[in-house]
């Protein structure tokens, strides 16, 4: 009896170091999406009375959650019965992030230095029904968490494709967790980090060692939302060449002299720019057709 509860627990420890594994090269792989994830909504969650920042962060990550419990079983499902789907939809959210981080990049290059001063409807809507502007920031940042929790969750599974079912299970809970619970972790402090600046420099009466820490803070966090989103940019790219370069199976020995890091940046590029091509020529299209 007692060599039986050691095998059981043998057993157990063995999956924990399998879930382990599995999870440590998944959260690996999803780090791209979970630097853009983080500078997106650091950046959604700022703008508000400092009053409001941490309910609508605390909505946002409930909403990131739901949309977990609402994806993680249908991409296991998808996999059980039908697994050539995950590869495609794999694909297809590499041209997704890929025209994202290629988007961001043409818009730094050709519109950084515009400014667009006239009032837009939301900005009215923000100053007449400030209520209804925090629901309508709150509802954008939720499905744009939902199209990024569709990527974490299925780079996740795709990580454990070869491992048993409830290897690729724990695996893809555990970096849906790790993913909402980090992410949103890290952007409750950048948020509060202004609110925590001023009150120390309030405290110090703007005086001596603590008040220059406390403006140290104010100035950094737009620093740090603006670094996010370099870092998140680059990774997006990074990610999507992973992604061509492992599930497109004539790039899978493409240039095999250049090392691997420099295929998928290469790869993540040229799928970005095609993407962002395709999508650019169909607005011009749609706008010619609505005429």
């Amino acid at each position: 009896m007692a060599s039986g509860i050691f095998a059981v627990l043998d057993d157990i420890a063995s999956l924990m170091d399998d879930v382990s594994a599995a999870s440590k090269i998944a959260t690996q792989k999803t780090a791209g999406i979970l630097g853009d994830d983080l500078a997106v909504n650091a950046e959604k969650a700022t703008g508000f009375v400092s009053s409001r920042e941490i309910p609508v962060l605390w909505a946002i990550t409930k909403g990131s959650f739901l949309n977990k419990l609402i994806i993680i079983p249908i991409a296991i499902v998808l996999n059980l019965f039908f697994p050539a789907a995950i590869k495609v939809i794999l694909t297809l959210g590499g041209f997704y992030l890929a025209y994202e981080g290629v988007e961001k990049m043409v818009e730094w290059i050709f519109h950084r230095n515009d400014h667009h001063t006239d009032e837009t409807p939301e900005s009215e809507t923000a100053v007449s029904n400030p209520e209804a502007a925090e629901k309508a920031k709150v509802s954008a940042a939720i499905k744009t968490d939902f199209i990024l929790s569709i990527e974490i969750v299925i780079i996740a599974l795709g990580t454990a494709l070869d491992k048993d079912i409830y290897i690729q299970i724990l695996t893809v809970i555990i970096v849906g967790f790790l993913a909402t619970v980090g992410v949103y972790g890290i952007v409750a402090l950048i948020v509060r980090m202004d609110d925590a600046g001023f009150k120390l420099i309030r405290h110090s009466h703007d005086k001596g060692i603590i008040a220059k820490f406390g403006h140290l803070l104010v100035r950094l966090l737009p620093i740090i939302i603006r670094i996010l989103g370099i870092v998140g940019t680059i990774a997006l790219i990074m990610v999507s060449g992973g992604i061509f370069l492992h599930n497109i199976d004539i790039l899978h020995h493409w240039l095999p002299e250049i090392p691997s890091l420099l295929r998928e940046i290469l790869l993540g590029l040229a799928g970005g720019i095609v993407a962002f091509a395709l999508v650019w020529m169909a607005k011009k299209i749609f706008v010619l057709i609505k005429k």
